[in-house]
């Protein structure tokens, strides 16, 4: 007969009953404020902002869209829609079969996006208000979420990639677009805002339950696109 002490008891009942360091940690923003711009943006502003030349994910938008390899019936969610530029053409791409769900932290955003969707008779684009910690979207709903410029404003990543697990099909995949944060390279604009650089996002990414499966290099100039796929349920 295995006999065990007293104390060692206790510490495997004390290591049980306290959270992981990663756990504790998404009990509390890993970046506050960062998304108070959009608590009640202007939307004309931030459509001059990120629809606009010069800015890298937009000036390479297509082969951006091209290289994520939409195909008709499939249901993506863009993931921190903003303005819907990404969303506006994924639509025509998954056609009437499939959807598109513009995912978004901000009301007025996703109200954007919907108008948009509406006076331009895409019926297959679907609103979706978002929490910090959650994308909010139905289980088992979608083949891709894409990432664009929006990693970084996760204030709750583990959960929020959590979610998006959920979210998935099997095999489902997470197209992600960052920006590269180098020290001595990066704008001192990316170093400030953006918190961590690509190493660091991909294993908070692996760690919420997904493998990559690909590192484009030769899309763009200031960022990054990497594909994940779903492992497990």
């Amino acid at each position: 007969m295995n006999c065990v002490a007293p104390a060692a008891i206790a510490v495997v009942l004390f290591t049980l009953a306290v959270p992981s360091p990663a756990l504790l940690a998404q009990d509390k923003s890993v970046n506050p404020g960062i998304n108070k711009a959009f608590e009640t943006p202007k939307v004309e502003e931030f459509v001059e902002r990120f629809e606009i030349e010069g800015r890298d994910v937009f000036d390479h938008r297509k082969e951006v869209v091209a290289a994520i390899g939409l195909k008709e019936g499939m249901t993506v969610a863009d993931v921190g829609a903003g303005t819907g530029l990404f969303t506006r053409m994924f639509s025509p791409l998954v056609g009437d079969k499939g959807k598109v769900y513009a995912v978004d932290i901000s009301d007025e955003f996703v109200g954007h996006v919907e108008k948009l969707a509406a006076e331009q008779k895409m019926g297959n684009i679907e609103g979706v208000v978002c929490k910090p910690d959650s994308a909010e979207l139905p289980a088992g709903s979608i083949d891709l979420a894409f990432i664009c410029d929006t990693y970084h404003h996760f204030e709750f990543p583990e959960k929020t990639m959590r979610s998006i697990h959920r979210a998935l099909k099997p095999k489902g995949q997470v197209v992600l677009v960052d920006f590269h944060r180098i020290p001595g390279k990066s704008s001192e604009w990316t170093l400030g805002h953006v918190r961590a650089g690509q190493e660091v996002f991909a294993q908070e990414i692996i760690a919420a339950g997904f493998k990559q499966v690909e590192d484009r290099k030769d899309l763009l100039k200031e960022s990054y696109f990497l594909r994940f796929e779903k492992v497990g349920e």
